[in-house]
């Protein structure tokens, strides 16, 4: 269920994102604003990145085998990590040039209006692309008792995040494009074309490094948060048979996909019984740890 509402809300994204470049496009060749041409960067660069999504998307549903023993699931991680290069070179970097060129050479902004229209109708479909990415995070922060905040922060799939904090950039981004053309149409200032385009790029590379953290750290086996061991501690529960449970580990291999790791001391009345009783104990607790929706696997070692 939770795969399905990422790829909805990674398609929805594409889809909008799509019909405003091509819409940011025309309008940029009719009116040579920069700040236009800085949105239609911006766009095209959510287009591609969203594809990227996708391509994670589907390539993390296959199955464990011999290499992968725990699936692909961190195929989502390798994407999304291109996904804010992406932003940072085709956004950031491209958006942050073009204000620089048209700082050094201002061109005269005609047809503005058409500009205007444009970007309102963009701002249309990015909210609701934003609305689609912030619907499935709410959803996914009340099952795990977050808030939306919080989940942004902690969320083991980067589809919904990415797209979420890409829509909140491109507002923000139509906003100052907008704001620029009406200054340059009351004003005659020329310069507010490329100090909106240069700002347009800094949020990129902003929302472009917040990404490629998040990515990051869950492709190098970043450890659950205190709210998943938690339930973790939750789901061990009080055992009469272990005196103390030394160490408890857990780390993303996939998106709500857990690998477990738990150091327990048995009891000493249990250390001196046979083995066997020990060994049934130990493949319960795994037993129950499994039951638990996030735990793709468990390794339990007892120690003395």
């Amino acid at each position: 269920m939770a795969d399905e509402s990422s790829t909805r809300t990674v398609l929805v994204a594409a889809g909008a994102n799509l019909a405003i470049a091509v819409a940011k496009a025309v309008a940029a060749l009719i009116t040579g604003s920069a700040a236009m041409w800085a949105e239609t960067m911006h766009s095209f660069a959510d287009t591609g990145n969203e594809v990227l999504l996708f391509l994670g998307l589907r390539r993390s549903k296959r199955k464990p085998d011999r290499k992968h023993p725990f699936g692909y699931g961190q195929e989502r991680y390798f994407w999304a990590f291109l996904a804010a290069l992406g932003i940072f070179l085709v956004g950031g970097l491209l958006s942050i040039g073009e204000g620089v060129r048209s700082l050094l050479v201002p061109e005269p902004l005609e047809r503005p209006w058409i500009g205007i229209v444009v970007l309102i109708v963009s701002a249309g479909f990015e909210t609701w692309s934003w609305l689609t990415a912030r619907r499935q995070l709410r959803e996914d922060a009340r099952a795990r008792r977050r808030s939306v905040r919080e989940h942004l922060v902690r969320a083991s799939d980067p589809s919904a995040t990415t797209v979420y904090l890409e829509d909140s950039a491109a507002l923000i981004g139509i906003a100052l494009a907008l704001a620029a053309i009406v200054l340059h149409m009351i004003t005659g200032w020329a310069w507010w074309d490329p100090a909106a385009s240069m700002a347009i790029g800094v949020l990129l590379a902003v929302v472009a490094w917040l990404l490629a953290r998040r990515s990051k750290a869950l492709l190098i086996d970043a450890a659950a948060p205190d709210d998943v061991m938690e339930t973790l501690r939750d789901s061990i529960g009080p055992q009469p048979w272990i005196e103390e449970v030394r160490e408890l580990r857990a780390v993303y291999v996939g998106p709500s996909q857990l690998l477990v790791t738990l150091d327990v001391a048995p009891s000493g009345e249990l250390r001196t019984r046979p083995g066997g009783e020990l060994v049934d104990r130990v493949t319960d607790l795994r037993e129950r740890l499994l039951r638990h929706p996030a735990v793709a696997d468990a390794v339990i070692t007892v120690v003395s």
